[in-house]
């Protein structure tokens, strides 16, 4: 969708809803990325959605900007992600940067990322690409039976023992390009699968997608998710069958 070349404009979106515990921790880690990127100022969107905690004071603190939405206790992480999304479009626009010169990437309150993170995404983003799609590591396992962490690697590692691409679609671990995002539709406003939909959206209308193992995003094994039916949910379905859960 776009040539390679020129360095884009970065900007970071996290939703977040009831999550006073976990996004400190997230926000330092986006600290150091932002820093080691060294492009000057790279906005960090937290969305708080439908929160019912101090989520949005500890994100302010933390120097974010935050967007406040839904209900109180109801939201939809979907449509939290696409207006964060769509916050950092208006702005690029404001300042005379089109889409195309934007990338916008995410993750999630409960996870940290690697101090490499954003360099990766930027280099995607310079080398053509139109979305970057990576991967998860578990931070801890502690609260599971022993056997959790290789059970997770087998499950989840199977396309490194047959050598192929990894096949994981991560909103803790994606970058887009705003012209991309907006001719993919965007994220859908659905309580889970925004990421998948986006990713296939772009795949159906011909967008560069890169799938890389590289800088893995730390994410937290809580299997009381926010969200039923995402990645929380598989780590309770594969904890559940284990010896002494």
């Amino acid at each position: 969708m776009r040539a390679a070349g020129g360095r884009p404009r970065l900007g970071v979106v996290v939703p977040a809803r009831d999550e006073a515990e976990l996004l400190p921790a997230c926000l330092r880690a986006l600290q150091v990325a932002v820093a080691r990127v060294r492009q000057g100022r790279v906005p960090v969107v937290v969305v708080a959605d439908g929160c019912t905690d101090g989520t949005a004071a500890i994100a302010r603190a933390g120097g974010a900007v935050v967007v406040e939405r839904g209900r109180a206790g109801v939201g939809d992480v979907g449509g939290a992600r696409d207006a964060g999304v769509r916050l950092l479009l208006a702005d690029a626009a404001a300042d005379g940067v089109g889409p195309e010169e934007v990338w916008i990437a995410t993750t999630d309150a409960d996870s940290t990322v690697p101090p490499d993170w954003l360099v990766l995404q930027a280099t995607a983003a310079a080398a053509g690409a139109d979305a970057l799609v990576g991967t998860v590591a578990v931070a801890d396992w502690t609260g599971c039976p022993p056997p959790a962490a290789a059970a997770f690697e087998r499950a989840y590692g199977a396309w490194r023992a047959a050598g192929g691409e990894h096949p994981h679609v991560h909103g803790a671990n994606l970058g887009v390009r705003g012209s991309a995002y907006l001719a993919g539709g965007g994220f859908p406003p659905v309580p889970v699968g925004e990421d998948v939909a986006l990713v296939r959206a772009l795949e159906a209308v011909g967008g560069t997608v890169l799938r890389t193992p590289a800088c893995p995003v730390r994410t937290s094994a809580r299997r009381r998710p926010r969200a039923r039916g995402g990645f929380g949910d598989d780590i309770d379905r594969l904890v559940t069958g284990l010896p002494g859960s």
